[in-house]
């Protein structure tokens, strides 16, 4: 076998991407997404497979990205779930915290609990911080198992992630007793603040079903066509193994643009301070930071509104993709999404049936896309559906014509992602001239110029295989494992031995998960606060030296809110990291005899005009040319406005440069 010969796939709403990687260079693949999504996977890397002269049986490597995860959390349609904690405490999931999602709308909903209260159990134990003061009966865990009628239970008792003890006893009765997975908060979350912990372990259970149903299908299908078991992206933007994942489902829940961003970090032009990563595809539109090479990762995320706290890569996502369904509000003002037409029936120009008017129809009216483009090699466009729903927008919105309503949903879901660029910029203190934005997924080139005009960017970068660059990132991600451990004290009291017992532990714990021990690093990291403080920040450990962690931590919280105070410091939480090192595999650009598509009209500024349309494939490594230009490729298409220009390097990488 081949070692050279890698397959990643993605699964996004509308396609599924495949990138493969052999002898011969690069290949890529676009297909439709499929329900269930592992009959898509499988067909993506016949394609691909085909595509390339290649054998399945001769992939080496099999990487996988996938929204089953995500998909059960914000459509609720997870396994029947029960919760089993302290007495008196079976409300938490309900109660949450005090604060609102809208701080002056009245009345916000929040989204009901994925626990509803006949599901949740409540049992007589008790622990304090510093140990156990009421062991809990088994015999009573016994006779609770008795009445759980659920697919899935989630564990999480008071002060479980200081004493597990009581936990502990409780999972294994409940896995002796029960015929379904058990999620215990202690090994999901060891983390303290009760709710936080008890919503990220009934997260866990509630997707841990339905994810293992899903991977034993992939495996099964995968083994039919000759592929090795594929590894799993995590929200972590590090890479396990399937039976990893399994017994940490919720680990899964921001896989797919976790694997983009890592793509991306790959692109950072040496001459900016960093990247934000803009990824849009058919549903929705990711961003994100990259800044000294290194992905920006939280621990402080919600899923559907939920919180998840388990370690995600930092991605910010918004409702406005190719397939977001243009719609007219009730006070007549033009909004595009959050709704989406997605795969299938897709945008009116698909021709499956769907009539809405989509980003992706404003797109074509406008010229940016063709009537001769093909979407994933497969879907043709109809311009005069598209023009047909753009119209009826244009009636309901007072808009005067298609073209008309096509240049107000462009602009409308530009705004929106240029907000969605900002809050992780300018709103973090991040100037957004300082950085280049690397536009990728199959609508990203499309409108990254024009999102990097509004913003002040002077350079976007356009990867080869932008189109499905989540699914080239997997094959560059890291293995990486992650433990977490509540430990508090105060940090000029803090026990060295204890710290670095914690710490031990910790370590033990992410070597155990790494398929190669030997090749993995370990770094540590402790979140801290001055005394009377409510938030954390993360600043790393080293060898435990309370004065050197106390200046990291001075220095962490003047970067990060401009002032340092001269008071205690509380050690809350430590962490600990193992990764094994992967590289991006070498690509080179090989120019290819394409011909150029000629001409088309594309409206600019309001005006349309005739614009070169360039195969991506006819670019040589080297070549420089001023805008307007249109650079299409199988599966993104780059849009370089007037006053713009772009320069090719030697792995077929668009530069683009606002022209001063």
């Amino acid at each position: 076998m081949d070692d050279s010969v890698r397959v990643g796939v993605d699964v996004g709403g509308t396609f599924t991407d495949v990138v493969l990687v052999g002898p011969d260079g690069l290949t890529t693949a676009k297909v439709p997404s499929t329900t269930p999504q592992h009959e898509g996977v499988v067909e993506g890397v016949r394609v691909a497979c085909e595509t390339a002269g290649v054998d399945p049986a001769g992939v080496s490597r099999f990487r996988h990205a996938m929204t089953v995860a995500t998909n059960a959390l914000l459509e609720t349609e997870g396994a029947q779930t029960a919760l089993v904690t302290t007495a008196g405490f079976g409300d938490v999931l309900a109660i949450g915290r005090q604060d609102r999602p809208e701080l002056y709308d009245q009345s916000v909903a929040r989204p009901a609990p994925l626990v509803p209260d006949e599901r949740r159990y409540e049992l007589d134990e008790r622990a304090t911080p510093e140990g156990v003061e009421r062991p809990v009966d088994p015999e009573a865990v016994r006779e609770l198992a008795a009445d759980i009628d659920a697919e899935a239970v989630a564990v999480s008792l008071l002060h479980a992630y200081a004493h597990p003890g009581n936990e502990r006893r409780v999972a294994a009765v409940l896995r002796e007793e029960l015929d379904a997975p058990v999620s215990a908060s202690h090994e999901v979350l060891g983390a303290f603040r009760e709710y936080e912990r008890t919503a990220t372990t009934v997260a866990d259970a509630f997707v841990t079903p339905v994810l293992d149903r899903y991977l034993g299908q992939l495996a099964t299908e995968a083994r039919a066509l000759g592929l090795p078991e594929p590894r799993v992206m995590q929200s972590n933007g590090g890479i396990a193994a399937i039976d990893t994942v399994r017994n940490n489902a919720v680990t899964t829940a921001l896989s797919g643009p976790a694997a983009g961003v890592v793509g991306a970090s790959a692109f950072q032009p040496d001459d900016a301070a960093g990247l934000v990563t803009f990824d849009m595809g058919g549903t929705s539109s990711d961003v994100s930071l990259v800044r000294e090479g290194g992905v920006q990762r939280t621990t402080d995320a919600d899923v559907g509104d939920r919180p998840v706290r388990v370690p995600m890569v930092d991605v910010e996502t918004v409702g406005a993709g190719g397939g977001s369904i243009a719609w007219v509000d009730a006070g007549g003002a033009l909004r595009v999404g959050p709704q989406s037409a997605g795969a299938e029936p897709g945008p009116a120009c698909y021709g499956r049936g769907g009539s809405e008017p989509t980003v992706t129809d404003a797109a074509l009216a406008l010229g940016y896309l063709g009537p001769e483009t093909t979407l994933g090699g497969a879907v043709e466009l109809d311009a005069d559906a598209a023009r047909e729903a753009l119209g009826a927008l244009a009636v309901e919105a007072d808009l005067d014509g298609p073209l008309a309503a096509a240049r107000g949903v462009y602009r409308v879901a530009n705004a929106t992602m240029t907000r969605t660029i900002r809050s992780v910029t300018a709103e973090r203190g991040h100037d957004p001239r300082d950085f280049a934005i690397c536009a990728f997924g199959g609508a990203g080139p499309m409108h990254a110029a024009a999102l990097a005009d509004r913003l002040g960017v002077e350079t976007v970068v356009v990867p080869r295989a932008s189109g499905v660059l989540s699914a080239l990132g997997l094959l560059a991600a890291d293995e990486r494992h992650d433990a977490v451990r509540t430990y508090r004290t105060r940090l000029d009291e803090a026990d060295p031995e204890a710290v670095r017992g914690v710490l031990d532990d910790l370590e033990s714990r992410v070597l155990d998960e790494t398929a190669r021990p030997d090749a993995a690093t370990v770094a540590f990291e402790a979140d801290c606060r001055y005394a009377g403080q409510s938030h954390e920040l993360g600043v790393t450990v080293g060898g435990f030296d309370r004065d050197a962690l106390a200046a990291r931590f001075h220095a962490a919280h003047e970067r990060a809110h401009g002032y340092r105070l001269d008071a205690a410091i509380e050690l809350v939480t430590l962490r600990a990291t193992a990764t094994v090192a992967h590289e991006m595999p070498p690509i080179a650009h090989h120019r290819r005899a394409e011909t150029d598509r000629q001409h088309r009209d594309v409206s600019f500024d309001g005006e349309f005009r005739e614009t070169p349309v360039l195969s991506w494939g006819s670019l040589a490594s080297g070549a420089t040319r001023d805008g307007p230009a249109i650079v299409a490729g199988g599966e993104s298409t780059v849009v370089v406005p007037p006053e713009w220009s772009l320069a090719v390097d030697e792995r077929g990488t668009l530069r683009l440069e606002a022209q001063q």
